[in-house]
């Protein structure tokens, strides 16, 4: 497990992940991961409530959400393969083009285990603040991009996998009795 503290004093935030070994990192491009996580708040106070991508997801598709680096409009890296909710959160499988020259180099980040963060754009359509906690409840969202990000907002949003494209979500894997990594 590595730590890393990110500044010190009353704001400092500690992280702690398993880095990817590099064993599991496929050549080709594809990955997987959630891009958010029910039930949890973010560090802006954003908690998702389990649904609220399911209009937006049905709307969209995997084609209509874009995948960008950083959340930069003038980066796209890629296209989303799979995009769908599951009992944890927003289970995402995306595809980097490797014929771009920044998507390249964001997989050998990925593979050197140095980015693997994973983080939501979307425009609130039905939410709820709690005045005690200050807390924002999403429960519906228009997603319109998810990034890979050095630093994102819910910290758990992270890549899991960088693999085949046979690799199945983990609730489809449970359901069915499959090892949580596919060989190819």
């Amino acid at each position: 497990m590595m730590r890393s503290a990110l500044a010190t004093g009353p704001f400092a935030r500690e992280s702690k992940f398993l880095p990817l070994p590099p064993a599991r990192i496929r050549p080709d491009g594809l990955f997987e991961g959630y891009a958010s996580l029910f039930g949890i708040a973010d560090l802006g106070k954003d908690v998702v409530e389990p649904g609220a991508f399911r209009d937006s997801l049905v709307r969209r598709g995997p084609g209509g959400v874009k995948l960008l680096w950083q959340h930069d409009p003038a980066e796209p890296i890629g296209r989303w393969v799979a995009l769908a909710e599951d009992g944890r959160g927003l289970f995402v499988r995306g595809q980097l083009s490797l014929a771009v020259a920044r998507a390249r180099e964001i997989h050998a980040l990925m593979r050197e285990g140095a980015v693997d963060g994973l983080s939501i754009g979307f425009r609130s359509e039905k939410a709820r603040t709690e005045p005690r906690s200050g807390l924002r409840r999403l429960e519906r969202v228009d997603l319109w991009e998810v990034s890979i990000v050095t630093f994102p907002m819910l910290p758990q949003a992270r890549v899991t996998a960088v693999k085949a494209l046979r690799c199945t979500p983990p609730s489809a894997r449970a359901a069915s009795g499959q090892a949580a990594f596919a060989r190819s």
